[in-house]
């Protein structure tokens, strides 16, 4: 198994985590916020179990190699060696944790390349930390969320001589999040961004003492006894809060402007109330140069220190690709610093959807026999009779999909072509009313954003998904079930909710639906932690079709009814590396109940990327079983 982890950059809001620590003792402190990015570069490893031992391989950027350590998977010397305070203590203090809740063998990790700069105020002992609690969830399928393993990195840092901070181990995510701190409380909010954000890292080639400025900046806390402690709490409380909500809504807009115009403010700011603490480390005067070096200026939006500030880093957000790159030059040129490029990338927006339909339909037989059950008509809200694959594209399209992608039979290609790809003949199109006649118009506009792909042999949901692989590309998409319709509760439609919540997590969604136990096994079940309480989740599990004792003792979430469970809800947007999952599965031959499912692959991409989960505000009307297609007949329409 090949892991990445980034490194972590706080853009906004540094030794805010520590210090709302003290409302503990303090609850008039202000709550700490912080937003943080993970960076291009990070720690790559190898991992494979072993059956006795923790066993760690390490390179670092600087060219130092570290190892192979040793350790026994024994409690007393994993926490024997944290204690230590050694390079590898990191590794056994978060093995510590691990084989303290759970039953675990070891593992080998070759970290053979680290391209992160180390004691920039980047995380690189933190994300060593999350490499471990990674390595040991997805090696033994732990089921952690990405906030569990975040967790276990801190703890087992904790373990350590290291006091770091709760944000460090936000490098477990690789997209910007805001987190936010009460005390030993942690809230994690995910974000997007809808264009590229361009940033420079600059390694400021002085010297800082962190432990320094910690120690006199924890001289504030809990309680200001004089003007100087005061304005270090309001800037690490109050000011700070407002400048990091401020920039955090500036990210979601993709206003590079405006986020660099809140680092220069931070940066002021943080001069004014801070550097009198500790004016032997703050007053940084290579950071400040770099900041105001006037060849940069027409090139920046903003800029500032980076971590526990001082002469460690400095960061600015650029203008655009071509001033990344120019900033890099004149720095490195007229400075000699050394730069990193850091770019928050957009997320993908999702234009494709596919949809499944080369089924035999053996639970509708003998009707399937003489028509598709995609075909089987449906009356829509306004009281048109429609095939029920037309409703389904519908759903794509008005939820902004611009292409849709249908799996059919070869068999069946003409049969699909002649209904979105031709006119009816002439003699029946004269036939039509004349809003009929411009309904034709309407189905052929709909048929030249439809594409037929065949599956040749009907092998399983995941092998019909696979046979998009190279019309979907290297994109996210919409995927959709071809007998399955949806009527939302809410404005939004049901496929255009779980395109948002995908806006929102930035990766995989599944859409689910509150079920009772005893419909269990007609579905695909998940199970995870709530995220937003009844809205989205973090996926542990997936497990398709499960009986009811399963479902009893491994599958339900916490807050929910007893006998009611998640079940998949039709609608998922998916990133492309399903098809890696999919793809070792057929060449394998991989089956599951004589067939390739889709299922287990997504329990892959779970533990590979994160999955969440959301409940969609609506109906789902399974027209691939008799009676719940003739309930659908009746409900469709007024749903």
């Amino acid at each position: 198994m090949k892991l990445f982890v980034p490194g972590r950059i706080c853009l906004f809001g540094e030794h805010s985590d520590w210090a709302s620590e003290y409302r503990q003792t303090n609850a008039a402190l202000e709550k700490g916020y912080a937003l943080i990015t993970g960076t291009n570069q990070g720690v790559y490893a190898e991992v494979k179990p072993h059956p006795t031992s923790l066993i760690l391989n390490t390179s670092l950027s600087d060219g130092t190699h570290y190892g192979p350590h040793t350790l026994p998977m024994e409690l007393a010397a994993l926490l024997a060696e944290a204690e230590a305070g050694s390079f590898f203590s990191y590794a056994a203090g978060v093995a510590y944790q691990i084989l303290t809740n759970y039953r675990v063998q070891g593992l080998e990790i070759d970290n053979y390349l680290t391209d992160l700069p180390v004691k920039k105020g980047l995380s690189s002992s933190a994300a060593i930390c999350v490499l471990v609690a990674r390595a040991f969830n997805r090696m033994y399928d732990l089921k952690m969320t990405t906030r569990d393993e975040m967790e276990y990195a801190y703890r087992g840092e904790i373990a350590t001589p290291s006091r770091c901070g709760r944000m460090d181990q936000g490098c477990a995510y690789q997209h910007p999040i805001l987190m936010g701190f009460d005390g030993n409380h942690i809230d994690v909010r995910e974000l997007s961004v809808p264009t590229d954000l361009y940033l420079v890292i600059v390694d400021l080639g002085a010297g800082k003492d962190t432990r320094l400025i910690l120690n006199q900046l924890h001289h504030c806390y809990p309680f200001a006894e004089n003007e100087l402690q005061k304005n270090v709490q309001h800037y690490l409380g109050p000011l700070s809060a407002e400048i990091t909500q401020a920039a955090y809504q500036a990210l979601r807009r993709g206003d590079a402007e405006a986020v660099g115009k809140l680092m220069t403010r931070a940066q002021r700011e943080f001069d004014k109330h801070l550097i009198p603490a500790c004016p032997s480390q703050l007053t940084a005067p290579f950071l400040h140069k770099v900041l105001n070096y006037e060849p940069l200026q027409s090139y920046i939006w903003g800029g500032k220190g980076v971590g526990s500030q001082g002469d460690g880093a400095a960061q600015f957000i650029v203008k655009d690709e071509e001033s990344q790159q120019k900033v890099i030059e004149i720095i490195e040129r007229d400075l000699q610093m050394s730069c990193l490029k850091l770019v928050i990338e957009a997320s993908r927006p999702v234009r494709k959807a596919v949809i499944p339909a080369a089924g035999f339909g053996t639970r509708l037989f003998p009707a399937s026999k003489a028509m598709k059950k995609e075909l089987f008509p449906v009356i829509d809200r306004s009281g048109r009779a429609k095939p029920a694959i037309m409703a389904i594209v519908e759903e794509a399209i008005n939820a902004g999909i611009e292409e849709v992608c249908l799996i059919v039979q070869r068999g069946d290609t003409a049969l699909f072509e002649s209904f979105f790809k031709s006119p009816p003949p002439i003699e029946h199109f004269n036939k039509l009313s004349k809003e009929n006649k411009v309904y034709c118009d309407y189905l052929i506009e709909l048929g030249s954003r439809v594409t037929l792909i065949t599956q040749d042999v009907q092998e399983g949901f995941g092998h019909a998904v696979y046979c998009a692989r190279d019309w979907v590309g290297n994109e996210p998409f919409l995927l959709m079930l071809g007998d399955h319709l949806y009527a939302s509760d809410e404005v939004h439609s049901c496929a255009k909710q779980v395109l948002e919540a995908y806006e929102q997590a930035g990766h995989s969604v599944v859409g689910l639906k509150e079920t009772p136990i005893e419909e269990l096994s007609n579905f695909g079940c998940v199970t995870g932690v709530w995220k937003e309480e009844a809205s989205m989740l973090s996926v542990t599990e997936f497990y398709e079709k499960p009986d009811a004792e399963y479902a009893m003792e491994h599958l339900h979430v916490d807050g929910m009814k007893t006998d009611y469970f998640l079940t998949v809800f039709g609608i998922y947007v998916i990133q492309p590396q399903i098809f890696e999952f999919l793809e070792q599965n057929i060449e394998h031959n991989l089956r599951e109940r004589g067939e390739f499912q889709l299922t287990s692959c997504l329990d892959e991409l779970r533990k590979a990327d994160g999955f969440s989960g959301y409940v969609v505000k609506g109906r789902r009307f399974d027209i691939g079983v008799p009676e719940e297609y003739r309930q659908t007949v009746i409900d469709f329409r007024n749903a």
